[in-house]
């Protein structure tokens, strides 16, 4: 193969991949819309615990299917991969659709399989997406920077879902049902089966670097690296702060019987639309990031965003929420101000130091596994699940104690994440052979 078809499908792959990772956050983020809409209705009495379940059963698949991801990843290959993602991504969805039909609590359950089945679909495609973009960039910097790149996509569609959700439903009420947002769950299923039968034709070629195959013989595991172990850690906290922060925020906005929140009009729509903006930020983090993350260390960005998003929560953790803002939110095709807690306008601000996290993180934990990188990569899935696990648990929290008081659930998550990059990233294993 000359260098300049080489590059051709480098480029190919590398496009592909983006896009998968749009659809990453596409079906992630219907859970936190759905699960306002779920939470009004009379058998869930209003629960946030209960409305961030569908959540909590997309992150739950993680934990199944991380380590099947990987070794899948090794057996077939990344594209034929990605391929059995997006037709298990689909039938999720429409599972999730037809929970729009049975009444009262079975709709309910139905819905939460759905979520479950989608859950398979983003923990495989996860497992394809960042290794191969890691891999294509060569590790290091370069391979940091693909990722960022990816992320910005990720993040519009992050953006736009809770959007779209919110501007369909406008108030909820106990009559808003799931079959009033039927148009987000078409869109769903139009785009995983045009992505099926588009990358199908795609010529995608595993990457050499760091490939393994079934006659790979592993020495060790990812387990015997100590920063590998410390990052699995932290991509689990990582995704609980990254899924809480907004989630939550989207509830307390729409809850229009909390004082201070209850004065925005549409509050679905509005809760939707701040959201909406967080992933926006975390768009704009990610677009700009990606210029100059061949510049700045991994390590680097981590100890500046970790150390800004725990100011941020603190300040909006004791801020009075009688105090407001205006404040400026994305609705889709504009911006328009309204009056929110000031504490949201803080929580939304994070979203600018959570965008380089993921990337970050998955770039300091790889870095220097050479072989043993998918391996890990399904572990780290795995550990995805705390995007299900901390906000579950910081909601039940503000179901107890109030909605501000839970954050410091993604606090804790933060000052652990400031550990890893001072201390914790450090490969100290580097005696081990990983060719």
């Amino acid at each position: 193969m000359d260098q300049k078809t080489k590059q051709s499908g480098h480029v190919i792959a590398i496009i592909a991949m983006m896009f998968l990772y749009a659809m990453i956050s596409f079906v992630t983020n219907l859970a936190a819309p759905l699960g306002v809409i779920w939470k009004n209705q009379p058998e869930l009495m209003g629960s946030n615990t209960l409305g961030m379940m569908g959540n909590m059963m997309n992150f739950l698949a993680y934990l199944f299917m991380g380590i099947p991801a990987g070794k899948l990843l090794v057996k077939i290959g990344y594209k034929k991969t990605a391929l059995v993602a997006i037709a298990v991504g689909f039938v999720g969805v429409f599972v999730q659709y037809l929970s729009g039909f049975p009444t009262g609590i079975t709709g309910f359950w139905v819905y939460l399989l759905g979520a479950f089945i989608s859950g398979f679909s983003v923990c495989m495609l996860n497992t394809v997406v960042n290794p191969m973009l890691n891999l294509l960039g060569g590790g290091g910097n370069r391979g940091n920077q693909l990722n960022l790149i990816g992320g910005t996509l990720n993040s519009l569609s992050g953006t736009l879902t809770p959007m779209l959700v919110g501007a369909l439903v406008g108030t909820v009420t106990k009559e808003t049902t799931i079959t009033d947002i039927n148009l987000v769950l078409y869109i769903a299923m139009t785009v995983f089966a045009a992505a099926f039968i588009v990358l199908s034709f795609i010529p995608i070629k595993d990457p050499e670097m760091g490939k393994a195959t079934n006659t790979t013989v592993f020495e060790r595991s990812p387990w015997a690296f100590r920063h590998c172990v410390l990052g699995v850690i932290g991509i689990f906290v990582y995704v609980g702060i990254e899924i809480g922060i907004p989630g939550t925020l989207n509830f307390y906005i729409s809850d229009t019987t909390d004082k201070g929140a209850g004065l925005l009009g549409d509050a679905a729509a509005i809760g939707g639309f701040v959201a909406g903006t967080y992933w926006l930020l975390m768009l704009v983090g990610r677009f700009f990031a990606g210029f100059i993350a061949d510049k700045i260390s991994s390590r680097s960005m981590m100890i500046t965003v970790s150390s800004v998003a725990i100011i941020l929560i603190l300040a909006a953790m004791f801020i009075s929420k009688e105090t407001t803002t205006s404040m400026p939110v994305f609705t889709g095709s504009s911006f328009t101000m309204v009056t929110v807690p000031l504490s949201a306008l803080l929580l939304v601000l994070c979203g600018l130091c959570t965008s380089v996290m993921w990337a970050s993180i998955f770039n300091l934990a790889t870095e220097g596994l050479g072989k043993y990188t998918a391996a890990a990569s399904g572990i780290f899935m795995m550990m995805v699940v705390g995007g299900g696990v901390l906000p579950l648990l910081q909601n039940f929290i503000a179901d107890k104690t109030g909605y501000m008081i839970s954050y410091i659930v993604p606090l804790i998550a933060l000052v652990y994440l400031l550990y890893y990059a001072l201390i914790g990233c450090k490969n100290v294993n580097k005696d081990i052979p990983v060719e």
